[in-house]
């Protein structure tokens, strides 16, 4: 085996990116996230749309080791990148103090479907792939794919080990694989003592999903190279080898103990770090990573990638600006219907839903635009159905009911749990551009207890500064985040807001649900899907200002003071800016005009009086 080439890492990693280039690759690959791990055939090769919920210590593997050949006494080389068990067949056995062998190191990462993924991201996804499946005990559905796996196991293994790797696979099959002699584990990892019995689980195994109701699978990933570019809250698609071997979950304590009595270090994990560390390989498969790719979004209407630079993207960007204005215009209809006929708030809507943090000054976040629409009808599914409408138009999204009960149990931010080693996850742990929704409408009168006071600051920290202070214990360490946060309710919210706006309903449906159907059938589906792109393309648009134009909003800014100082502030003219910079945006214009600054100033004019109008109603309540 001295003879295999150094670099053929190097060349698995060329050989998969130039095949998932050829003619929708991709889409023949199996995803975890549709397909159910009983149909997968181990050790194929899989991708997996996830974000990262927790980093684990690095770990060690064995990147080579040998083994001998107990009758020949021949010595073989074996690579352990890619793998959890060592692989031995019958009459060999793994030499633990051979001169040969390196360990090398990994990263681990605990990785869970994107979090409040809208129900149209999944369904594009499953139509979108081709790899189709049938309940079977391997996994073949097409020659094509078969075609995949055969080159990927050709690729991954040198070509003197097909003979061993196959009569290792069939004594795996007889019954598993050949112990080799010692009860020390065979398990490339070499950070031990990491097995967990099946058996032993006391409770359920908690996935440790964000938000509650979640399905899917999570995953144990392993990365080998520039895992120093990933952070915790990525989102990520990965493409690599699954492995579900049975032995990961069933080396019962009796082995672990005896493996100690080898190497005490064995024990140094908590059993409760174990059984978070290493859960049954059905529960949480592991995936060893070839190629990863960072998300920038998760709307798969548009390409994964906008950079400027490929000419496909530019096509595409290109052909959608050009009818961007009739776009804008339905959806400005559509969120008006949602919005029971009011205009104003149905182009503040437009304005939060395409808002992003662009840059931070300093601590202050720039680009955030929190809505506050007031005015909302209580004792009534309004803010329910227009949450649905939502729903339907970004990729991402989750409704809190802000109710005395949730805030006072729900566990908003992820804290360290220094027992089992991992980070707990908590319901405001959640990937950029998500869209929060806040249903204030909900609060009754009561007592909100100490838990409930942090929940409605963390609330508030995460609107203001758009960070969640994730709690370690001992310190907090600050998560910077870009949420879209929506907060609907009846008077003015008790929770910050950059921008509200009250709600002048023009009609009353009688029946919430059959409004909401009937606008949500009378969409066509390839209107919907405009909206979908438009509303996430937006969000990527460069934005400038001419140094002309900014001399114009600074002489009006004088103007305005002169006519009335009390009038205008400064925080009124950062307010106006980013109202301008989107309502910009959202005609696909990259640069400020004189136009949509004087519309921008129209539009905050009409909602402050608008608010005014509802003081003087109501009195001090706004």
């Amino acid at each position: 085996q001295n003879g295999v080439s150094p670099d053929w890492e190097k060349k698995v990693i060329e050989y998969f990116k130039e095949k998932l280039k050829e003619n929708n690759a991709p889409k023949w690959v199996p995803s975890l996230n549709e397909v159910p791990l009983h149909y997968l055939k181990p050790n194929s090769f899989v991708k997996f749309r996830c974000m990262i919920q927790d980093m684990f210590d690095p770990e060690f593997y064995m990147g080579v080791y040998e083994t001998v050949n107990q009758n020949t006494k021949a010595r073989v080389l074996h690579f352990g990148k890619y793998r959890d068990i060592a692989e031995c067949g019958p009459q060999q056995e793994l030499d633990l103090n051979s001169p040969r062998s390196t360990t090398l190191e990994r990263q681990t990462f605990y990785c869970v479907p994107v979090p409040g993924e809208s129900t149209w991201v999944k369904e594009a996804y499953v139509n979108a792939n081709q790899a189709r499946v049938s309940p079977s005990t391997s996994y073949t559905p097409s020659r094509h794919k078969r075609s995949y796996e055969d080159d990927e196991d050709m690729d991954l293994q040198p070509h003197k080990q097909k003979d061993q790797h196959a009569g290792a696979r069939q004594a795996g099959s007889a019954g598993g694989l050949q112990w080799c002699g010692e009860p020390k584990r065979l398990e490339t990892e070499a950070s031990t003592g990491q097995q967990l019995s099946s058996l032993n689980f006391s409770s359920p195994f908690d996935l440790n999903f964000p938000l509650p109701g979640e399905k899917g699978p999570a995953c144990l990933v392993k990365v080998y190279e520039d895992w120093e570019g990933f952070k915790v809250n990525d989102v990520l698609e990965l493409y690599g080898v699954l492995s579900v071997d049975p032995v990961l979950s069933i080396m019962g304590n009796d082995e672990r103990d005896a493996s100690a009595l080898l190497d005490p270090m064995e024990c140094t994990d908590t059993a409760e770090e174990q059984r978070v560390h290493s859960p049954p390989a059905s529960l949480v498969p592991r995936i060893h990573v070839i190629l990863a790719q960072k998300l920038q979004h998760i709307n798969p209407l548009l390409p994964a990638c906008l950079n400027k630079e490929e000419s496909r993207t530019c096509k595409f960007v290109s052909a959608f600006m050009s009818e961007l204005s009739p776009v804008r215009a339905e959806l400005l209809g559509f969120l008006t219907h949602a919005l029971l006929g009011d205009s104003l708030a149905a182009e503040y809507l437009i304005l939060h839903l395409i808002s992003t943090v662009y840059t931070r000054r300093d601590v202050l976040p720039l680009g955030k635009f929190t809505v506050n629409l007031s005015g909302c009808p209580r004792n009534s599914t309004f803010t329910e159905h227009l949450y649905r409408i939502i729903q339907h138009l970004v990729p991402a999204s989750f409704r809190l009911q802000m109710t005395i009960e949730n805030m006072n149990h729900l566990k908003f931010t992820p804290h360290k749990d220094y027992t089992a080693n991992r980070l707990v996850s908590g319901l405001l742990q959640l990937p950029n551009n998500t869209s929060l929704f806040i249903d204030e409408t909900l609060l009754e009168q009561g007592q909100l207890d100490t838990p409930g006071v942090h929940n409605v600051t963390a609330l508030s920290n995460l609107i203001t500064w758009q960070k969640v202070d994730y709690d370690f214990s001992y310190h907090q360490m600050e998560f910077p985040c870009s949420i879209n946060v929506l907060i609907t309710s009846e008077g003015r919210s008790l929770l910050p807001a950059d921008c509200q706006i009250h709600l002048q309903p023009q009609l009353i449906p009688p029946n919430m649900e059959e409004y909401t159907n009937s606008l949500l059938s009378a969409v066509l589906p390839s209107v919907l899907n405009k909206f979908r792109i438009y509303l996430t393309l937006l969000r990527f648009l460069d934005y400038s200002i001419s140094d002309e134009i900014t001399k114009a909003v600074e002489d009006d800014f004088v103007e305005m003071r002169k006519n009335d100082p009390q009038s205008i502030t400064a925080d009124d003219l950062h307010q106006l800016l980013v109202v301008a910079r989107f309502l910009s945006l959202s005609a696909g214009q990259t640069t400020l005009s004189r136009e949509r600054w004087l519309r921008a100033k129209q539009l905050e004019s009409l909602r402050r009086n608008r608010l005014q109008q509802q003081k003087c109603v109501n009195g001090n309540e706004l």
